[in-house]
């Protein structure tokens, strides 16, 4: 079975693909962000002076959020999810990123890679984020399938 979606109520992918894509057991989720769907951003604040701050733990927590909205539309959750990939602008974030990951993830959690990359889709986006989860369609009950 393949399943592609963009889900209502979560920001629009800003190209032509979905939000996630289930292939029989795996369901792939696209790279997320922190975009919301009026496309502001969460983590982005904006001083008097015009000045931003951005923070990286409330991104973190935004996009995991972001994925774990994503994963239910397909039927899963966050405890199904058996690889994550970040891609961080800056690897200064990497101690507030890893802090907040370690809020809805530990070592019985998914396969981890972190990669710094030059810069993500807009200039306020600290992390980006791609998942894959394994949530069988026909579970038998004693962990394998049918």
């Amino acid at each position: 079975m393949k399943q592609s979606e963009v889900v209502s109520g979560k920001a629009k992918p800003l190209g032509r693909f979905p939000h996630f894509r289930r292939a029989g057991d795996f369901i792939f989720v696209s790279g997320t962000s922190s975009r919301r769907p009026d496309n502001s951003y969460v983590g982005v604040e904006t001083g008097p002076e015009g000045t931003v701050q951005l923070d990286i733990r409330a991104q973190t927590r935004a996009v995991i959020e972001n994925i774990r909205d994503i994963l239910h539309a397909a039927g899963a959750d966050l405890a199904d999810v058996v690889e994550i990939s970040s891609f961080l602008v800056d690897m200064r974030d990497f101690p507030g990123y890893n802090e907040t990951y370690g809020e809805y993830f530990d070592v019985n959690g998914p396969t981890r890679t972190t990669v710094a990359v030059h810069q993500l889709p807009h200039p306020h986006l600290l992390v980006e984020m791609k998942a894959v989860a394994w949530k069988p369609l026909h579970p038998t009950g004693d962990g394998h399938r049918d």
